[in-house]
């Protein structure tokens, strides 16, 4: 049952006194329209069996068949029992951005399928949605209805008159924040932020709530597991602020919760907020009323970071200091995603100075930079824009492609030890390299590590016993595999990262004292290393063998003395 004096505490807070009694109602309208459709199931609790694959609906195509069909048929093939979900990135009518321009967030864009498809996929694994709720495409039905003056739709978007001060505002793009439309008088714009063809909505107005509200329990109804809130920091907007993580905008995050909390508390809410660390855990609210799951966008340019440099003290330090305030709540750890690597979230933790050497060596290994305005009308890298598998190359280094893998794959096992649910992206986990044809046919950076793939090809490199999709596809298969059989390695266990010495990142899994510990040790330099540990709990030092579960074999281990790691290995001992 809805928590009524949760939600209109929330509700009074967000709109004022005045105004929340009507919204609270109609919150509660909304709970009893889907209160009969939704199944009734208790809060999910996420394990160690648990893994999230990252793609585009039409991420593998076959002539004649669906996309979404065409994808649950491979992921029946190469995923059964390694996933347990699928991040399912936007598959609405869009007009651009690779769907995040959504036209129609009701409907299935036809050229991938159908309700139907969606249905079937979600048979087979838990669903991803992309809940784009920052902004509609300009070609929306909300949109030209703005545009054409009906009443319902005047207060949908932020018309911005005269040219007041919007110097504070955080933006992840260079493009003018404004936007100028042939429908609106005199010196009118509207505000998007990400870009013309996406126009940011008005949440001051109380309807889009209620609409934003209807449409993510329709996303349930349709068999959502998890919703994922695209660019939630920005969604609550006022002048002479920068604009980002207001609290409105995570009081609606919690009202969000709230509702689901009643009507579905198995669906987790997911906050995509690619921001600098302390910002984004802000998100998990105290642990139980916000966010379920936040992105841990520090990971992916730290992992980068300690392979560049062949150095793990700054990920070692920082994985040291990172907090979960509940149990109830937990990080989405990836290396790789449709979008590229992100820089803010290192802000404060690489100095100017390293940053700046990540996006050379990216930029070097054939990847872009995408860049941000800043408040003072300079520009600064936000992202890195390559394959994750080219990031990770050195200007000038000279070893052949199986130590290259053995890196790929030690970075991955660095994502699949850490405390959290891990989330592989398509391209990733089937051993693809960055795509500059695809930059050059759209003209967007990110369109490098966004190649869709012909199935039947796909399937045949997969085949090919010593190509690069092959071992890297059966290597983090193993990996995803060795994970799900230890429950030291669930999102609830603990984590501590002992001392391996500049170029090891080690971490001990599981609980001190426990047969079942884990210690996950990764080589991130290309020479061979020597690891003490001291810090192995008793268990653990009685041993003169235990087994490296990545591998499936025994390895000597004399308790005084040290484990040797060849370069870029990677080790998960236990007993």
């Amino acid at each position: 049952m809805l928590d009524i004096e949760r939600t209109a505490d929330l509700l009074a807070a967000i709109y004022g006194p005045d105004t929340a009694p009507a919204v609270l109602r109609g919150v509660e309208a909304m709970c009893r329209k889907y209160e009969s459709r939704i199944p009734r199931r208790e809060r999910a609790i996420v394990t160690e069996r648990d893994a999230l694959l990252i793609s585009y609906p039409d991420q593998v195509q076959t002539p004649g068949v669906s996309a979404l069909a065409c994808l649950r048929d491979f992921a029946d093939t190469y995923l059964r029992g390694l996933v347990s979900g699928i991040h399912l990135l936007p598959f609405f009518p869009s007009s651009s951005d690779d769907g995040f321009a959504v036209t129609d967030y009701r409907a299935v864009d036809t050229r991938y399928g159908s309700w139907e498809d969606i249905e079937k996929l979600g048979r087979q694994y838990s669903l991803m949605f992309d809940a784009v709720i920052n902004h509609v495409s300009a070609e929306s039905q909300w949109f030209q209805a703005f545009l054409r003056a009906e009443p319902h739709y005047s207060q949908y978007f932020i018309r911005i008159s005269g040219h007041p001060d919007l110097s504070m505002v955080v933006r992840p793009r260079s493009q003018p924040l404004l936007s100028h439309f042939d429908a609106l008088h005199g010196d009118d714009a509207v505000w998007t932020t990400f870009g013309p063809d996406q126009i940011d909505l008005n949440y001051r107005n109380p309807d889009v709530f209620l609409d934003i509200l209807d449409l993510l329990l329709y996303y349930v109804d349709q068999g959502a597991s998890f919703l994922r809130l695209d660019a939630v920091a920005y969604i609550w907007k006022e002048l002479n602020t920068q604009c980002i993580h207001l609290r409105q905008a995570h009081l609606i995050v919690q009202l969000l919760r709230a509702v689901l909390d009643d009507l579905a508390p198995h669906v987790a809410l997911l906050t995509e907020t690619n921001v600098p660390q302390a910002e984004n855990a802000t998100y998990f609210g105290d642990g139980t009323n916000e966010a379920d799951l936040v992105y841990n966008f520090s990971l992916p340019p730290l992992v980068l970071h300690a392979f560049q440099t062949a150095t793990a003290t700054v990920l070692a330090d920082w994985a040291r200091g990172l907090r979960w305030p509940s149990e109830e709540c937990t990080y989405f750890n990836i290396l790789a995603s449709h979008d590229g690597i992100g820089l803010n979230p290192v802000r404060g933790i690489l100095t100017e100075g390293e940053i700046e050497e990540l996006t050379r060596t990216g930029d070097d290994g054939g990847g872009r930079i995408s860049l941000k305005s800043n408040p003072d009308g300079s520009s600064s890298p936000y992202e890195i824009n390559a394959n994750y598998f080219d990031a990770l190359e050195r200007p000038g280094e000279t070893i052949d492609m199986n130590l290259k893998v053995q890196r790929f794959i030690t970075a991955h096992a660095i994502l699949l030890a850490f405390k959290g649910l891990p989330g592989l992206y398509f391209h990733s986990l089937f051993g693809s390299r960055g795509w500059p044809e695809g930059v050059a046919q759209t003209g967007r950076k990110r369109s490098i590590n966004r190649e869709k793939l012909d199935r039947d090809k796909l399937t045949a490199d997969l085949l090919v016993a010593g190509s690069l999709r092959s071992q890297i596809y059966t290597r983090l298969r193993l990996l995803l595999a060795a994970r799900r059989s230890l429950p030291a390695l669930s999102p609830r266990a603990a984590q501590r990262v002992v001392d391996g010495g500049r170029r090891i990142f080690a971490m001990l899994r599981g609980e001190e004292d426990s047969e079942g510990q884990v210690l996950c040790v990764h080589n991130v330099s290309a020479e061979p290393q020597s690891f003490r540990c001291n810090q192995w709990t008793a268990p653990m030092r009685r041993l003169a063998a235990v087994t490296d579960v990545t591998a499936a074999r025994r390895v000597d281990w004399q308790p005084e003395g040290a484990l040797m790691l060849k370069p870029y290995q990677s080790m998960w001992l236990t007993i």
